[in-house]
């Protein structure tokens, strides 16, 4: 039985400023979501004509779109749906269990491995689409983003002063942003920075990569030693910059990449570790701080379970499965 649908009259030309939740998406993947009830064919064929441009130029669809660009939208014919499917509510609950603070500018998560941040490229609804089915009353805005195997630490803006100003921080590095991954191997020193120039490419078929190139952006991390284990460091990770995939690729850069890492790391190491209970990729956003308007916020997310549960298996049994 197909859902009733109502043709609705064409819109005028659109020019929508792109929030921080589309940083890095598609620019047709942004577009479906943009244009619920168009044809998938039609955006394509708008795409191709030249018809959608971002920042007055044309782009092709597998154009990653940055925070800040403004994108084109023609005048089209939409047939929304009578009915739209909302997030289910097993997932809404998850991440209105999530939140670990509050006040009138921010909404903190520990936002659990496996929850995108927002919806797009395959995932329906991430997790600025399922507080706002949590709370429908209140205007959430994602400030910044992690990968969705990463957990921890992920910020929202209740209020545009809070919105603005925390990304402005962003921008001027003068926010501190920690996290907690485990290093293969034994990196010679307890302390040390990788400062390596990274570039982001598109592979066939969508997936980002990112390596380390002379015609990258500038990119810098600190590494500190917190423990030791067999054949592998927690280490703590501060960033200097914050680019796509830095730890990860600066981790591999150093030669120890993370434990889990399917994409930059060891594959031999990480079926080792998983036959140790280690299921995905060792990186936890454990604590972001900054100042705004004379206070300052900290925001601290513990090593979530699953990991601390590995990391006790890999002290007993890790010398004996190397």
């Amino acid at each position: 039985m197909q859902t009733a649908t109502s043709p609705t009259a064409p819109q005028g030309v659109r020019q929508v400023l792109i929030g921080p939740e589309r940083d890095g998406q598609r620019l047709d993947n942004a577009l479906v979501t943009l244009l619920k009830g168009v044809p998938k064919s039609l955006i394509y064929r708008l795409l191709r004509t030249g018809q959608v441009r971002v920042n007055g130029k044309r782009a092709k669809p597998d154009t990653r779109l940055a925070a800040g660009d403004t994108l084109r939208i023609p005048p089209v014919r939409t047939a929304e749906k009578a009915e739209t499917q909302g997030p289910p509510p097993g997932q809404v609950e998850q991440a209105a269990a999530a939140v670990i603070f509050e006040d009138k500018h921010f909404l903190v998560i520990d936002k659990p491995a496996g929850m995108a941040s927002h919806g797009g490229s395959g995932v329906s609804h991430g997790a600025i689409e399922l507080l706002r089915a949590a709370r429908p009353n209140e205007s959430l805005e994602l400030v910044h983003r992690l990968d969705r195997d990463t957990s921890g630490v992920l910020v929202f803006a209740k209020t545009r002063a809070g919105l603005t100003g925390l990304q402005a921080a962003i921008r001027a590095g003068e926010v501190t942003k920690q996290y907690l991954c485990l290093m293969l191997g034994h990196p010679s020193k307890a302390r040390f920075s990788v400062n390596a120039p990274l570039q982001k490419s598109v592979l066939q078929g969508g997936e980002r990569m990112v390596r380390v190139s002379d015609n990258g952006k500038p990119s810098l991390t600190f590494f500190r030693e917190m423990e030791q284990y067999p054949g592998a460091r927690l280490m703590q990770a501060t960033l200097g910059t914050g680019r796509t995939h830095q730890i990860r690729v600066h981790a591999a850069h150093a030669g120890h990449p993370l434990a889990g890492d399917a994409k930059y790391g060891d594959k031999e190491a990480n079926r080792r570790f998983r036959e140790l209970g280690l299921h995905r990729l060792f990186l936890h956003a454990s604590h972001m701080g900054f100042e705004l308007d004379g206070r300052a916020y900290g925001f601290s997310a513990p090593l979530p379970d699953d990991l601390k549960s590995f990391l006790d298996v890999l002290a007993t049994k890790g010398k004996s499965a190397r």
